[in-house]
């Protein structure tokens, strides 16, 4: 992983596979599936709030950790984000196939990834693997990661239902507004390295 305030890019870190940070997100990578099933089989909303609560904290604690022990990684710099990308789809998916969010944030929110997957080739051509993580993104991510879990509890019936589906309602919009913000950064990012490449 690398921190938002990092010079260094992921093109500059080693080739570490078997550190700390990397196993701590393989773990977060296995709590997809376990999410997907709680939410969608078992119907066991709480468990599945608590399995994305445990992603959420330990997306800093991954970062922590290779900053603390040095054990940046540029399989850490890829992997970290693509576990924070594939549980907001999970989620995403979960919580529109139970009917708890539109299909119309799903679109909005995945259109914004493919448009930096198509963006990839620019940055593979200019001998980059990504680019930094920003605090903007990160941000987003954090919104996004906490709205979705409230949203899920929003389900419940009664009034904590209707009050943490509002708190949830108004941490993925904003989560959604970021995403969509640090998306647009990224893409400037990409096209100025795809010139200067």
């Amino acid at each position: 992983m690398t921190s938002p305030n990092s010079n260094r890019s992921a093109n500059t870190e080693p080739w570490n596979v078997w550190t700390v940070p990397n196993g701590v997100s393989l773990l977060r990578l296995l709590g997809i599936p376990l999410f997907l099933w709680l939410v969608l089989v078992a119907e066991a909303d709480v468990w599945a709030f608590a399995v994305l609560v445990v992603a959420g904290a330990s997306d800093w604690v991954d970062g922590y950790l290779a900053r603390k022990l040095n054990q940046r990684s540029r399989l850490g710099v890829l992997l970290d984000p693509l576990v924070d990308r594939l549980y907001i789809l999970a989620t995403l998916v979960g919580l529109a196939l139970r009917d708890i969010i539109g299909w119309w944030l799903v679109a909005i929110l995945v259109g914004r990834d493919v448009i930096l997957l198509l963006l990839v080739p620019l940055l593979r051509r200019a001998g980059r693997v990504a680019v930094p993580v920003t605090y903007v993104g990160k941000a987003g991510t954090f919104a996004l990661l906490w709205g979705f879990p409230i949203l899920l509890l929003g389900s419940l019936p009664g009034t904590w239902g209707t009050v943490l589906s509002a708190f949830g309602w108004a941490f993925a919009l904003w989560g959604t507004f970021l995403y969509w913000w640090a998306g647009v950064r990224y893409a400037q990012q990409i096209f100025e390295i795809g010139r200067s490449g």
